[in-house]
């Protein structure tokens, strides 16, 4: 089994800081920076320039001989870092090779693009590189991220037609996606409550339950979710797939426990669209009790409209039906447009409009929501990512919601929200990173003790590379 040296010191030196261009990797000019000898006996800039010349030879395993001494001094060469992940990628697809090697040297492979990366974010051929590894891995869905920003990068023709080919076997040969995390996850106000003490009927004034109050807490979380699909012929696949997420509170009185399963046919239009028709199954636990039960259908397309543009949109229909608040029951509906543009190699903005309709059995209850949500995420030097998103909601009931709005007209509530995450991409463990987030958000409306403000925060674990 290949060792995997060079990433035990791409970790150890995360916080180094490569601050001079990186000639090998064919961006803007400059002499990169030399590390200081390894050995004393050896000159590390002869070794490199050995080195590079084996990889050109195809004499990967002796290129690789030679660069990981170079790599565990307290400065590392970047053309050292770049000429390692080129040489383990090369030779992980050496026919013959052992699936505990290839998996080895990929894994290092992968190790040295992330070290590059996390202090230069715009280098978009190690980025490239880096796509190719996760896809001679079959991590296809981070693959495609990377591939989808270097298109961003404004790369040469012949490079842009590589990358596309690559997205079109990605979308081809795709089979199991599996997604999964947890999170702590404070909050001001767990039940999303109103703070108001009286509540005015007919004009006399009356005092809630201090339980009725907001209430806060730590909460965990924790959500699974994979899909399977089978190919059906050369442009269809069916897809199998299940979702869970969980949320626990102190008491149990908030908590929430979501289970949803799906399947159904998804074709390949042409070389960038796709759609799928979807039965979908779901059931919703709230304080240890069974909520409700739904039964529907899910339609989903996408299409990548340019190099920096994709598109989706999504369409779902449920008969959900309550357990004991059965006036509640009732068809639900939504629809959700959404897309994304990636700017440049290191900034990404994404966009959704919906529009969402329940027609429960009890008049009062029936309501139209409409939502706008608009997010920017940046990657920055130092292995930092930032994101933030806003999003604002118009909810309107029928009926008469008399004692909580005055004369009984209809219900009326605006939220508004916004979410700020952060987390540095040079602390990871397994390609996951600590990521903290915080969440804030308030609803004001026409109806007594429905409005709310809640504040909370989120430390969760994502997959970064």
């Amino acid at each position: 089994m290949v060792m995997n040296s060079v990433r035990c010191a791409m970790f150890a030196a995360a916080a180094v800081v490569l601050t001079a261009p990186v000639g090998a990797v064919g961006e803007e000019g400059g002499d990169a920076s030399v590390a200081a000898p390894a050995q004393a006996a050896s000159d590390p800039t002869a070794d490199t320039e050995e080195a590079e010349a084996l990889v050109q030879e195809g004499r990967f395993a002796e290129a690789l001989d030679l660069l990981r001494p170079l790599a565990q001094g307290p400065e590392i060469d970047p053309n050292v870092v770049f000429l390692i992940g080129i040489a383990a990628t090369a030779l992980s697809e050496v026919p013959g090779m052992p699936d505990t090697g290839r998996e080895a040297l990929l894994e290092e492979a992968i190790a040295a693009f992330r070290f590059m990366l996390i202090n230069r974010p715009e280098l978009v051929r190690v980025r490239l590189e880096l796509a190719r590894a996760f896809f001679l891995k079959g991590e296809y869905d981070l693959s495609r991220a990377h591939f989808e920003h270097v298109l961003a990068g404004n790369p040469p023709a012949a490079v842009v037609a590589n990358v596309q080919s690559f997205l079109t076997r990605i979308r081809a040969q795709r089979r199991w996606t599996l997604r999964g995390g947890f999170a702590l996850a404070p909050d001001t106000n767990i039940g999303a409550t109103s703070e108001e003490r009286i509540i005015y009927i007919s004009g006399l004034p009356f005092e809630r339950d201090a339980e009725e109050l907001s209430t806060s807490g730590i909460g965990l979380s924790a959500w699974l979710s994979g899909e399977y699909q089978y190919p059906w012929g050369e442009r269809r696949r069916l897809r199998a797939g299940a979702d869970l997420s969980r949320r626990d509170y102190a008491g149990s009185r908030f908590d929430q426990t979501f289970v949803s399963v799906h399947g159904g046919p998804r074709w390949l239009v042409g070389a960038n669209a796709e759609a799928s028709a979807l039965a979908s199954v779901q059931r919703r636990w709230f304080a240890g009790d069974q909520l409700y039960d739904a039964l529907g259908v899910r339609l989903e397309a996408g299409r990548r409209v340019s190099r920096r543009v994709t598109t989706h949109a999504q369409a779902s229909y449920h008969a959900r039906g309550y357990r004991t608040q059965t006036h509640l029951d009732g068809p639900v509906a939504d629809i959700v447009l959404g897309g994304a543009w990636i700017a440049s190699s290191t900034v990404r903005a994404d966009a959704a409009l919906g529009w969402g309709q329940e027609r429960t059995e009890m008049e009062r209850w029936r309501h139209e929501r409409k939502w706008l949500r608009l997010g920017v995420s940046v990657v920055l030097p130092r292995g930092f990512t930032v994101g933030g998103s806003g999003e604002m909601r118009w909810t309107d009931y029928e009926g008469n919601w008399f004692p909580h709005t005055t004369g009984g007209e209809p219900r009326e509530d605006r939220t508004r929200s916004l979410r700020l995450s952060v987390y540095n991409r040079a602390f990871a463990w397994r390609g996951f990173s600590p990521r903290l987030s915080l969440v804030h958000e308030v609803r004001k409306t026409n109806a007594q003790l429905y409005d709310y403000r809640r504040t909370g925060g989120e430390l969760s674990f994502v997959r970064v590379f």
